[in-house]
């Protein structure tokens, strides 16, 4: 079956002080069917410039290049403009880590989600409130036509990424780019957002991206892992092998992990290796 995403030697780069431009993803490549695919590692190793560049909101001044980058045979470093924007939000969707800062402070909840929706798929504004309402209570909201009339500073954090989440779901997209979405989170809450990724990849074929820092979650969760340090990915591995995994950038950070019964005294870290930053 023919991949729904193919990214080969991606690389982001920004100017620094003097003005030469410097690597933060330097050769990333995978390929991503309708699966699940978990993408971790430290703060700053590049995971979340990996997943705004195939989605085109890397920052301005930012350098996207790459062999291929390819979804569902469109290539998006040279589609159109027009064609890119139509695709983001609609094909492409990407749920990001803090509604602080990606919820307009100035429309309601249920408008941000109805605008989304009716981008995409224009329905008779009736029938898009009712798919807000559905969306909401997807994502675990108990009182959607409320939340829907709220403003993004009057709910908690955690009920605000779930509506960012209804947001990015509601147009049906065919690959989701889930960065931290469970973060802010309770873990019941958590388990049914998990359980919406999950049965949005089994019965709609979808691609899921999913970024997380929490290794436990990613290998019950994902089929996949990618392993990223530095901006380059290390090591490639099956989620559910991921406790066996070989290079020692991954067992630093499995060592890393706390564990019931079993005092760390000291406690572990993780010894870089120069080598690790070589492509």
């Amino acid at each position: 079956m023919k991949p729904l995403l193919e990214v080969q030697d991606l690389r982001v780069a920004y100017p620094n002080r003097e003005g030469a431009f410097s690597d933060v993803v330097r050769g990333v490549s995978f390929t991503l069917g309708r699966e699940r695919l978990g993408i971790v590692g430290e703060s700053g190793s590049g995971k979340s410039q990996t997943g705004r560049a195939i989605l085109g909101l890397t920052a301005p001044g930012g350098r996207v290049t790459a062999q291929r980058l390819n979804f569902d045979g469109i290539d998006l470093l040279a589609c159109p403009p027009a064609q890119r924007r139509s695709l983001r939000g609609g094909r492409i969707a990407m749920i990001l880590q803090d509604p602080k800062y990606s919820l307009d402070p100035v429309m309601r909840i249920g408008a941000q989600i109805a605008e989304t929706l009716q981008t995409h798929a224009p329905v008779p504004r009736r029938e898009a409130q009712e798919r807000v309402f559905e969306a909401l209570a997807a994502v675990g909201i108990e009182d959607p036509a409320r939340v829907a009339q709220l403003y993004p500073h009057e709910v908690s954090g955690g009920m605000g990424q779930r509506a960012m989440i209804a947001m990015m779901l509601i147009a049906g997209p065919e690959l989701l780019i889930a960065d931290e979405p469970t973060s802010a989170l309770d873990v019941t809450v958590q388990l049914q957002v998990l359980g919406i990724l999950d049965q949005l990849v089994a019965e709609r074929g979808m691609g899921l991206i999913f970024v997380s820092h929490d290794l436990r979650l990613v290998s019950s969760f994902c089929d996949r892992v990618l392993v990223m340090y530095a901006g380059r990915v290390v090591e490639e591995i099956a989620a559910r092998d991921l406790q066996h995994a070989q290079h020692p950038y991954t067992r630093g950070l499995l060592n890393c992990l706390p564990r019931l019964g079993a005092a760390q005294h000291p406690l572990p870290t993780l010894d870089r290796q120069p080598e690790w930053l070589q492509p």
